[in-house]
């Protein structure tokens, strides 16, 4: 949720992009018109022409490639690593590769379709604007299916569902917490652009909250190094942590009243993809359909046994 999560800008930026790219040369009334039309066909198939093309090439034998943004650097869901174990993927326009959830989810997804993979590395807060502006075909990163993200992308079904927990260290004042409010006045900080950040750290009470992080590595770094008394994230990224950092400990508090007060969309983790491209999005909804949550866990604990400790 990475960042399970609600990590998003950098709309306003794409959107000011893409009016400068619409805007038209001078010419008489009816030139203009044409050009507008001709604009405006040519947008309407832009889709249709894509179809096309890869029907073309499936015919002639070439497999439709999928290109698929992520931070590479966000264990469990995704990491670099400097070779191909355990079945990691090149990233393009480098020497190294990223494996996790999102890349075996990636994966997996291109097998049932047909299709090749290729991996694309990107900060978070450039995710959701390299699909807007067809930089990816999609971004599998652990993001939340939120209704701010909505407004910018289509989501698939739900590829995995987090739920929202506190990591502290053993020794910790607030290592027996047993509720959000047992939380009471401790300095926290947590991820970028997240609803660990965003949402669920003001609703401890008194807390001092720090400024966030630009990663959840770094996240994880200032807990070790007693920058903070606790950070939040999502369990799939404190279960990671807990083989990192031995001397962590991962508070849970039930999903009941005691518990961070999240929803559905916040919890939800979904692959984006450019708003209208309804042929991506029901093919791989077509895969996730036949997948259920338990399938998801085990998937999650394998990408969390195979984790570099750096990430």
């Amino acid at each position: 949720m990475k960042k399970s999560m609600k990590k998003l800008t950098g709309f306003v930026a794409a959107g000011v992009l893409a009016a400068g790219l619409l805007s038209g040369c001078g010419g008489s009334a009816d030139t203009e018109t044409q050009a507008q039309t001709a604009a405006a066909g040519a947008e309407g198939q832009t889709e249709a022409a894509q179809e096309a093309d890869g029907q073309e090439a499936a015919s002639a034998g070439e497999k439709r490639t999928l290109r698929v943004a992520m931070e590479c650097a966000y264990a469990p869901y995704n990491w670099t690593q400097p070779d191909d174990s355990n079945g990691a993927v090149p990233i393009a326009d480098s020497n190294e590769f990223a494996y996790g959830y999102d890349v075996m989810m990636a994966k997996k997804i291109c097998e049932e379709l047909g299709w090749d993979l290729e991996i694309v590395r990107l900060d978070w807060d450039s995710l959701i604007p390299a699909v807007t502006t067809g930089q990816a075909d999609c971004s599998i990163a652990g993001q939340s299916i939120t209704a701010e993200r909505l407004q910018a992308v289509d989501f698939s079904e739900p590829y995995y569902y987090a739920t929202i927990v506190t990591l502290v260290k053993e020794g910790s004042k607030y290592e027996n917490a047993a509720s959000v409010a047992d939380l009471a006045g401790a300095t926290c900080t947590s991820q970028q652009s997240t609803i660990w950040y965003d949402t669920c750290l003001p609703q401890i009470p008194d807390a001092n909250i720090l400024a966030a992080t630009a990663s959840a590595p770094d996240m994880l770094m200032s807990l070790n190094a007693d920058k903070c008394d606790l950070v939040v994230t999502d369990q799939p990224t404190g279960k990671g942590a807990l083989v990192a950092y031995p001397n962590f400990k991962m508070l849970e508090f039930g999903g009941g009243e005691n518990d961070f007060q999240v929803t559905d969309e916040d919890i939800n983790i979904g692959i984006a993809m450019k708003k209208g491209n309804t042929e991506l999005k029901e093919a791989i909804d077509s895969v996730l359909s036949k997948m259920t949550a338990e399938d998801f866990s085990a998937m999650m604990d394998e990408a969390i046994s195979v984790q570099p400790l750096a990430n």
